[in-house]
């Protein structure tokens, strides 16, 4: 039986040892290089980067209403805001665009503790009415716009009124531009640093533009590296990108005066508070991966 046991641990020693002679030691650290790796290049991100007016604008304004049901509140906070959902419309539904919000909250009749301090006595027998409030949201898309709609939106005489928060939404035409700004851009640093090592720029090999060529390690594993963050050139936004504000329409000749509350009512009483808010410069940024052969 020892025997046996002897014979079998030799066995698997010899087994270890076989194994140990045939296995890598370890992982190759290398990838192959691709194709255009066989020659001399240089791998050049472009960046670039522009200021442009904004040309979204939202803000929005609750009307209150109270009474002692919540049929006659609602009606009232729909009353408020007819009109001025009317004189919105007029300015074109795909360049002014209007949501509508509701929100109820109960009000109960109040007592003062021993303390002095006021409580509602939250009881379904002890309601005094219901408070309703209409939320008008109004997201601006054509900046020419955006005063004319404050000022509708104010002289219907909200409750309150939020922020106008400004963004900017990049059009198809103002993305490609970029593009090709830091495509030109990228030419620029290669030449200037192939030049600096003594040598010249050849034809361009690759344009990639997920920018992996540029960002990931081709020849030692270690994944997607970590970026670049080499100072972007700014450039100057082209005429058509530029979203400016167009001054405010003369007042109207003197007419028959409208009747309150209506929409032409709104459009009056907006024309005699003109709202000056022009867009702010929001940044826009783009890159370009290109690899350059190098004579």
């Amino acid at each position: 039986m020892r025997q046996l046991l002897m014979v079998t641990a030799a066995g698997l020693l010899m087994a270890q040892g076989a194994f140990a002679q045939t296995a890598p030691a370890s992982a190759y650290p290398y990838d192959k290089s691709p194709w255009w790796m066989k020659e001399s290049v240089i791998t050049q991100t472009g960046f670039v980067f522009a200021e442009v007016p904004a040309n979204r604008a939202t803000f929005s304004a609750n009307f209150l209403s109270v009474d002692d049901t919540v049929e006659k509140a609602q009606a009232q906070s729909i009353e408020k805001t007819r009109a001025l959902q009317e004189v919105l419309g007029r300015l074109g539904k795909d360049q002014v665009r209007v949501t509508t919000s509701f929100s109820m909250r109960t009000l109960y009749e109040q007592y003062r503790d021993k303390d002095g301090n006021r409580i509602e006595n939250q009881r379904a027998d002890k309601i005094n009415g219901y408070e309703v409030s209409v939320q008008i949201s109004v997201e601006v898309r054509d900046m020419n716009l955006l005063e004319r709609a404050y000022a509708l939106v104010l002289a219907a005489s909200p409750t309150s009124t939020a922020n106008i928060y400004f963004n900017l939404q990049p059009s198809n035409e103002l993305n490609t531009w970029m593009y090709n700004e830091a495509v030109k851009d990228a030419r620029k640093r290669a030449g200037d640093a192939v030049t600096a090592a003594g040598g010249t720029l050849g034809k361009v090999r690759v344009i990639d533009p997920t920018g992996r060529a540029c960002e990931t390690d081709i020849l030692a594993r270690g994944g997607n590296g970590a970026g670049d963050d080499t100072e972007a050139t700014e450039v100057m936004a082209r005429g058509n990108f530029a979203y400016a504000v167009a001054p405010p329409p003369p007042p109207p000749a003197p007419a028959m005066a409208p009747a309150p509350g209506t929409a032409d009512y709104l459009e009056a009483q907006a024309l005699k508070n003109p709202f000056i808010q022009t867009p702010p410069l929001r940044r826009i940024d783009a890159r370009a991966c290109v690899v350059y052969a190098v004579n």
